[in-house]
């Protein structure tokens, strides 16, 4: 048996990356997993369910209620309950680093309206199953980047500020429903957006490396335990917390 037999989650962001190395685990672990993405999810739906799990992929812009909506009720259809949701849909590896005077007003809005509106958004959608189960788990994706200040993503580092925020009040607001909202803090992943977008340097790999008390890259595959662990009953007394998972970049 696995730590999520028969659990279901949805994971946003889910067709590529971090969010479809989420989506991996969580298969791996039991869960029937709902991909999220505005991209096709198909190859990823395709690939575990030719390996046996039990998967459905939804594309749902998480910025418009109407399609949240759809994604929540075609969920609810397929499998009677929502028992996790990662947020893991986010505007990062597109966004050029430049300094805070001159990142575009447009794009400024839009990673604020995805990054942070977006996980309210979905969250609000999916605690009113939740209160009704009793039961229910959602883990949303800050950054490390809050706890260092970095330079040059402030729009970036901002937004995950505010998850942590977030995530602290949702959490008072629902611990009577039995709902428990977390947040992991992600170090510096070498995820397919990162790589094949060349916005960090190697120097700047080497140096985040540095920082850290592991000395290694950051994979994917690395956050995958904790978000199994926060989505699991072996966190259920655990909720309003903050895990940064980074090789020990920063001590938090």
């Amino acid at each position: 048996m696995g730590q999520l037999d028969k659990r279901t989650i949805i994971v946003t962001g889910a067709a590529q990356g971090i969010g479809a190395a989420y989506a991996r685990g969580l298969v791996a672990e039991g869960a029937n997993v709902v991909i999220n993405d505005v991209l096709d999810p198909a190859p990823l739906v395709d690939e575990l369910a030719d390996k046996g799990g039990e998967v459905i992929g939804i594309i749902a812009d998480v910025t418009d209620d109407t399609q949240i909506a759809d994604m929540v009720s075609q969920t609810v259809e397929k499998y009677g309950r929502i028992d996790g949701l990662i947020n893991n849909a986010a505007l990062f590896g597109k966004i050029a680093r430049r300094r805070f005077e001159k990142i575009d007003i447009d794009e400024f809005d839009a990673v604020m309206r995805v990054n942070i509106r977006g996980v309210w958004q979905v969250s609000r959608s999916v605690v009113e199953i939740m209160r009704k189960q009793g039961y229910g788990k959602i883990v949303n994706i800050a950054s490390g980047t809050v706890f260092k200040g970095t330079p040059m993503q402030l729009h970036y580092v901002t937004s995950k500020g505010a998850i942590i925020a977030l995530s602290r009040a949702m959490a008072r607001e629902v611990g009577e429903d039995n709902i428990c909202i977390n947040a992991i803090a992600p170090g510096l992943t070498q995820s397919e957006a990162v790589l094949n977008e060349g916005q960090f340097s190697e120097e700047h790999f080497d140096a985040n490396i540095a920082s850290r008390c592991i000395k290694r890259a950051e994979e994917p595959e690395d956050l995958v335990g904790t978000a199994i662990f926060l989505l699991s009953k072996d966190s259920d007394f655990l909720t309003g917390q903050v895990l940064c998972v980074d090789g020990g970049s920063v001590t938090h």
